[in-house]
């Protein structure tokens, strides 16, 4: 088989899957459904892997077209694939963790009604993510943009009877179309300027010394007399899809509420893939990026604040999904800060470890969710330790891979992460550093809070719910009864925890070298215009030397204070937690609220345009339209018929005088006396 046969068979093997399960769903039967989509991304899963071990072993990358859909004032329009060693790297991650999600499903949505629908769905989201990190344009990027935007928005809303699911899709949807309109101008732009939709063909452009100079001098005319970079204009609103996407600072609120879709589209969506699509395309896009510091500087400012402010609202989380959600949008805010000081290995390298463990805590906290039956409310749990052994140690696993334990997958990204912003000169980068370094105690606490709280300590459930979060959303009782106890997961869902956690804690340790200092990003990756990466290098002296040099840092003694704290807090002292959060119950009021930016959308600016629209409705509908067009009109022509109908009286002589009349005036009007009969008659008239 040829490799471009390959490349295309590998998103359609998912795609294949999700028509089966979606449009025959009920002839093939909830087995047939899942046996067909796993099959389907396993087949992907497996060339996957093949197309990584090919270019680790000297295969030869892969640019080119498959199908030309038009040709447009000679600009092509293609479906064509760029397979390089980040491209498949990111195949690997998401078609692995996709077939854990699949396989994890079996157990998880066992009873649910809609059981072949949601197969569909997350082998239809696999597809399109695929789509996404192989396309080699822009119109092909922003297909698999848009769709896998398009399926989170019906696996968001999956449970479609609930109000709360429907409001969370909604917003995830209405917030991504705000970034996604910022992307869509950046592409805009590329094409304007660059006459092409094609990477390479754009990437060659920027090619030397001169053609650099020249393309950071031009301009674009955003405003009258205002001058701005046209490559720092089109690299930021690129970054404004990204931020949409990835859920960076200001366009974050839509991910905490999408714990309101079931729990494996949160660890395949919401951890592992879909809002990694952002960081993914940055990195891509590097050779761009590379050419404006105030571009980067904008995605470092943007990637610290998320970092910092949305581990805070971990904190005060008892759900257990989205204490895990917000973990995600913190390491995001890590991955993002990579990219603004040029450490994109780095940041690619974060979004690989953290695809692993993230999805590992989601599963976990999907599989305790489905020992306490369907309570996710963490204050009601406590010492599930003794009763589900595999869930525990898996989750103990991604949780010390989270807050970067020495030798863990998440140690070795997030330090590399650190130690990039703390060599880099950009104007940003201290607040930057303060934020990286700040967050590594909060991840620690509010990781090990929900850890203690969960599988440690009193055993808080089987007792009269006064906290009640359940995923289902209906009527009925969710939470164990009194004296029943939590049950271990079915194999179907212990068995994808076991795998992940194995990349979760050794993949750091094995692939840092090759990834960051080895080579496997030349060529791929553009970081030469500034040095961090070359600096860190030099640094560098095997990942055992690093790991055991962390030990003195102090991000290792944050993390690990954190831990502590969380224990004592949590285990030893419950009653300080509750004493202070009496005592700041501002601050405390703050979070809970998570800094009113939903009340700033939803009550100011949704709150405002509906108003607008009503205002609009009511002056231009039914004043000008209603009122002046359609009504208007209508009046008026009843106003001339009712004066029209007077003349038609019925009467014989009415119309007999009429005639004469209109005789005399046109025998008048051929002989010219028409003007002074009608004087004539004027004057009888007024006499």
């Amino acid at each position: 088989m040829d490799k471009p046969t390959l490349y295309l068979l590998i998103p359609l093997f998912p795609l294949f899957g999700a028509i089966a399960a979606g449009l025959f769903g009920r002839a093939i039967g909830r087995a047939g459904a899942h046996w067909l989509t796993i099959l389907g991304v396993a087949a992907a899963c497996a060339g996957s892997f093949y197309t990584l071990y090919d270019l680790l072993n000297g295969g030869q990358s892969y640019y080119g077209n498959v199908y030309t859909w038009m040709t447009i004032d000679g600009i092509d329009i293609s479906v064509g694939f760029m397979i390089d060693k980040l491209t498949a790297m990111m195949m690997v991650v998401v078609t692995f963790v996709s077939l854990m999600v699949h396989i994890y499903t079996i157990g998880y949505m066992h009873d649910d009604p809609g059981y072949q629908r949601f197969f569909s769905y997350i082998s239809l989201f696999t597809f399109s993510m695929l789509m996404l990190v192989m396309s080699n344009n822009f119109v092909q990027l922003f297909f698999g943009w848009e769709a896998v935007g398009l399926v989170s928005y019906l696996l968001i809303g999956f449970w479609y009877k609930r109000p709360t699911a429907i409001f969370a899709n909604l917003k995830a949807f209405l917030v991504n179309r705000v970034g996604d309109f910022g992307f869509l101008l950046g592409i805009g732009l590329i094409l304007a300027h660059f006459g092409t939709f094609d990477y390479v063909e754009v990437f060659q452009q920027l090619k030397g010394s001169e053609a650099i100079a020249l393309w950071q001098a031009k301009t674009i005319s955003l405003f009258p007399g205002v001058q701005w970079s046209l490559l720092t204009v089109t690299c930021i609103l690129l970054f404004i899809g990204a931020m949409g996407k990835s859920a960076q600072f200001p366009l974050h609120v839509w991910l905490p509420d999408s714990m309101e879709g079931p729990t494996p589209i949160s660890a395949l969506i919401h951890a592992a893939t879909m809002v990694t699509a952002g960081i993914f395309m940055v990195s891509r896009m590097s050779p761009l990026f590379e050419l404006s510091d105030t571009a980067l500087n904008f995605v470092l400012v943007i990637g610290a604040i998320t970092a910092l402010f949305m581990g805070f609202l971990g904190i005060i989380q008892n759900d257990i999904k989205r204490v895990v959600a917000y973990s995600t949008l913190s390491q995001l805010g890590y991955m993002t800060v990579a990219l603004g000081v040029s450490a994109y290995p780095i940041a690619v390298f974060h979004l690989m470890t953290h695809a692993f463990f993230k999805a590992l805590l989601f599963l976990g906290a999907g599989s305790v969710i489905m020992g306490m039956h369907h309570d996710q409310d963490m204050r009601n749990m406590g010492g599930l330790r003794k009763y589900m052994f595999w869930t525990w140690i898996t989750s103990l696993i991604g949780s010390l891979a989270l807050i970067g334990t020495p030798f863990l997958s998440g140690f070795y990204s997030k330090d590399s992460i650190i130690e990039a912003v703390h060599a880099s000169h950009l104007p940003g980068a201290g607040f930057a550093y303060f934020a990286v370094v700040l967050g590594v105690f909060i991840t620690a606490f509010y990781s090990f809070r929900m850890y203690f709280l969960v599988f440690h300590g009193e055993e808080r459930f089987g007792k009269a719910h006064h906290h009640h979060d359940d995923e289902h959303g209906d009527d009925h009782h969710h939470g164990l009864a009194p004296g029943e106890k939590p049950h271990e997961s079915p194999w179907v869902v212990t068995l994808p925890l076991v795998l992940l956690a194995f990349p979760s804690a050794l993949i750091g340790f094995f692939a840092i070298e090759p990834m960051l200092y080895g080579g496997f990003f030349d060529g791929v990756i553009d970081t030469s215009q500034h040095v961090v990466m070359s600096e860190l290098k030099s640094e560098f002296h095997g990942p055992g030397a690093m790991a055991l040099h962390a030990l003195s840092t102090a991000p290792f003694w944050l993390a690990l204070a954190g831990v502590v704290l969380a224990w004592f807090f949590y285990l030893k002292r419950p009653d300080i937690p509750a004493a202070i959060q009496k005592k700041l119950q501002p601050l405390h009021t703050l979070l809970e609220n998570k800094y009113y930016m939903d009340h700033l959308y939803i009550q100011g600016f949704s709150a405002f345009g509906r108003k607008l629209g009503k205002v609009f409705w009511k002056a231009g509908d039914t004043v000008l339209i209603d009122g002046l067009v359609v009504n208007g009109a209508a009046k008026l022509v009843g106003a001339v018929a009712g004066a029209v109908r007077r003349l038609q009286t019925g009467f014989i002589y009415h119309y007999a005088f009429a005639m004469i009349v209109g005789v005399m005036l046109l025998l008048a009007w051929m002989n010219g006396h028409l003007a002074p009969l009608l004087r004539a008659l004027g004057l009888a008239a007024a006499q």
